[in-house]
């Protein structure tokens, strides 16, 4: 094994996570070590230090880019007037998050390990209660936070099936109509109907 870089360009930051993305699919984020990761890229385990020290470093910049995107996605919805707006604005948003991380949106809702990363830090616990509050505030209650949960993990989750090569424009459509169906949503008539397809 070596520390320099390969024929193709070495042992990058961005490759490193892509590995690992691959390999916590096949094992799960708790299954996959350090060494795992080294063995999958032909490298020692100091060269992935280099980059990340513990696995939760690395998951943590898997997960990054698509927290920061929900994150602005709450703050968008939440400029809007009136909990159905909100929870229509949060829900377009999340389909399309869902509908352009196929593979990895399931494995950051759906692993215990990245659950438990979520909740370690606050900043991203806080974005998702945020999420789930604008997505419940359709009906008050324990059965908007139902609701909220259902469309989560089902969009998550229905996102990372293989569909073929459907478009992930058709994918966000039906994702953002079986949602609406699940919250009680009406798809928004005139100018905020534009906004959505």
């Amino acid at each position: 094994m070596s520390d320099h870089p390969t024929e193709t360009g070495g042992p990058t930051r961005q490759r490193l996570i892509d590995v690992a993305i691959e390999l916590f699919k096949r094992h799960s984020v708790a299954g996959t070590s350090l060494q795992m990761i080294s063995d999958e890229l032909g490298l020692t385990k100091s060269a992935i230090y280099h980059h990340f020290r513990t696995r939760d470093e690395l998951l943590s910049a898997v997960m990054e880019p698509v927290v920061h995107e929900v994150a602005a996605l709450v703050e968008a919805a939440e400029a809007h007037r009136g909990p159905h707006a909100r929870a229509d604005h949060m829900l377009v948003g999340y389909a399309a998050i869902a509908a352009s991380n196929r593979e990895l949106l399931p494995l950051l809702t759906g692993d215990p390990g990245v659950t438990g990363l979520l909740r370690a830090r606050a900043e991203w616990r806080e974005v998702v209660e945020r999420q789930m509050a604008l997505l419940a505030g359709v009906e008050p209650g324990l059965g908007g936070q139902v609701r909220a949960a259902v469309l989560m993990s089902g969009i998550a989750s229905a996102a990372g099936l293989d569909y073929g090569d459907i478009p992930e424009e058709a994918l966000r459509e039906k994702l953002i109509a079986a949602g609406r169906r699940t919250l009680g949503l009406r798809r928004p008539q005139g100018r905020d109907a534009r906004a959505d397809s």
